[in-house]
């Protein structure tokens, strides 16, 4: 069981069965694009998911994926010993959109723009797959000028906050500085689905702690448990 989970997990099969679970819920009208937030969560690595080889196995006749092929293996040391990091895009029902793993201590503001373009959901009847959400909503963590930008550029709207010393220095710096960050609380208060859907990643217990060596197979396991939470919220009767 676990070799086939490994194997699925290189060859990009869960990415295929996720990617197809979200195509069917937009069709269905099932993802809420009015709001998409953006979060991240660390996770404890079990003692045993370190000790991995340096050289990556390779599966014959396989494509590999990029996860395949990272030194760290998505593995970090903080005060609190071995840890990971699960970044995601969630939508307004609680459920993923897209997830990237990293090492722990790696900061939440560079994951924005690696996490927002893997939010690509295909559309059944063709044509170009859904990447825009109407609105996008983050904590003070995502703030930046390259990030706003990136918003800016695909028009996208979004409620972030600015950090105070972010504030400071553009006060600081005059007309020279820009526009303040527009803010609006009462669309800010639904930053709180995202926080429920990491939530609800971790109620699964190979998700909430990492026992898996390899990035790869972790970033198998958390799509596997965000294929699971897909089919819950399916209604009642349907197949």
């Amino acid at each position: 069981m676990y070799e086939r989970h490994r194997r699925w997990s290189a060859d990009g099969t869960w990415d295929k069965l996720f990617a197809a679970v979200l195509a069917d819920a937009d069709a269905e009208g099932r993802i809420d694009w009015s709001m998409v937030s953006v979060d991240s969560t660390s996770c404890r690595a079990h003692q045993h998911a370190a000790g991995a080889r340096k050289k990556p196995p390779r599966l014959p006749g396989k494509r590999q994926t990029p996860l395949l092929h990272r030194p760290d293996e998505g593995l970090g040391r903080s005060r609190g010993g071995l840890t990971c990091k699960i970044h995601l895009a969630g939508e307004g029902g609680r459920r993923p959109l897209a997830l990237l793993i990293t090492p722990g201590q790696w900061g939440d503001a560079p994951q924005l723009i690696p996490v927002m373009e893997r939010v690509r959901v295909a559309r059944r009847d063709g044509g170009r797959p859904r990447t825009r959400p109407g609105h996008l909503g983050g904590d003070k963590a995502y703030s930046s000028r390259r990030n706003r930008r990136y918003l800016q550029r695909r028009q996208i709207k979004h409620t972030i906050p600015e950090p105070k010393n972010q504030r400071a220095n553009r006060q600081h710096k005059g007309s020279r500085g820009g526009r303040p960050a527009g803010f609006d609380k009462t669309i800010y208060k639904r930053r709180n689905e995202v926080e429920r859907t990491i939530n609800a990643l971790k109620s699964f217990r190979a998700v909430a702690t990492r026992f898996d060596k390899r990035a790869y197979v972790f970033y198998g396991t958390v799509t596997v448990a965000s294929i699971r939470l897909w089919l819950r919220s399916r209604p009642t009767g349907e197949t």
